[in-house]
């Protein structure tokens, strides 16, 4: 026979030991709260996933960007299109490191915001869950792009086989109110090997049908209806770019000018021009001379022969 006291006990043994199971078991995902931004992460912790709103969105208009105009257009297009609910595609941005490919999406998500268009980022390791996410946001009235930011894989990666199903394959489709963007700085997603080529030659040991290890190299960057190149600049474009994060930085003309070797010899070190090096340099810049810069008089942004006015982003 159990007196009360030691019936309590038990039953408080038995809800701590529940609530331990609970924490361990996998959890289904649960809605965020979706007018707490425009932007989620997509998150595992403790076995547990999570929906997590983005405080801060990184504040990037489409006008900031400088010198990928006809890479800018084309994504700005399909983006559109999808938000109006006329037909688009997945989009992969691929090619030099640091020219915009991130910053672009993001410009896009600020861009199309008020009109619905959401976006949740999704870790490669992570995406085996996407049809859960997909599933989580059918049947919302929002339009959201899904962001995988430096996508690569290795030989094997699970991230791979789920990916290329969601994008087009997989009995169950993905709704009309989602799409995938990806940046990578690899076309094809995957490492490419010479010995890859050189199966053609029929080894004794190699392939039956050597041409099929070619054709699984390129059938996931296939699945993305649309590609978007981004190539390295020109010291003029990379001089523009510099140029326009001084101004924000409240450099006046005349010491942006008086920069340039400067800036020059900034991405000799670093061994870049890109965007993102601009950047950086001009942090270092303005940091270094910010005493001196506010004693200077301020001079108005301008549209110069360098370029158009607008900031390229990291």
């Amino acid at each position: 026979m159990l007196y009360p006291d030691s019936l309590n006990h038990l039953v408080a043994r038995a809800e701590a030991l529940i609530g331990r199971l609970e924490a361990v078991l996998p959890q289904p995902l649960v809605a965020p709260d979706w007018n707490a931004s425009i932007a989620f992460r997509y998150r595992k912790r403790n076995g547990r996933s999570l929906l997590e709103p983005v405080r801060h969105v990184a504040q990037i208009a489409l006008g900031n960007l400088l010198e990928v105009e006809p890479q800018k257009e084309r994504l700005l297009r399909n983006t559109r299109q999808f938000v109006a609910g006329h037909p688009a595609n997945n989009v992969l941005l691929t090619g030099a490191r640091g020219t915009g490919k991130s910053s672009l999406i993001k410009a896009c998500l600020n861009e199309f915001s008020p009109q619905g268009l959401r976006l949740i980022e999704v870790d490669k390791a992570d995406l085996v869950d996407l049809p859960d996410l997909v599933d989580l946001v059918s049947e919302r009235p929002e339009r959201f792009v899904i962001f995988c930011d430096d996508l690569s894989f290795d030989e094997g990666e699970a991230g791979y086989k789920a990916l290329k199903s969601m994008l087009d394959g997989s009995v169950a489709a993905a709704g009309d109110n989602v799409l995938i963007y990806a940046t990578s700085n690899r076309r094809h997603l995957l490492p490419e090997y010479m010995k890859d080529n050189l199966s053609y030659q029929h080894q004794p040991d190699g392939e039956v049908h050597p041409g099929e290890v070619i054709e699984e190299k390129i059938s996931l960057s296939e699945r993305f209806g649309l590609w978007v190149s981004f190539y390295p600049f020109s010291q003029a474009e990379y001089l523009a770019i510099a140029a326009q994060w001084l101004r924000s930085f409240q450099v006046p003309e005349e010491a942006i000018a008086a920069a340039r070797q400067e800036c020059l010899v900034w991405a000799l070190e670093r061994g870049s021009r890109s965007g993102r090096v601009a950047y950086q340099f001009a942090r270092d810049y303005s940091g270094r001379h910010h005493g001196d810069l506010l004693e200077a008089p301020s001079a108005p942004s301008v549209i110069t022969a360098e370029g158009p006015e607008g900031l390229d982003h990291v």
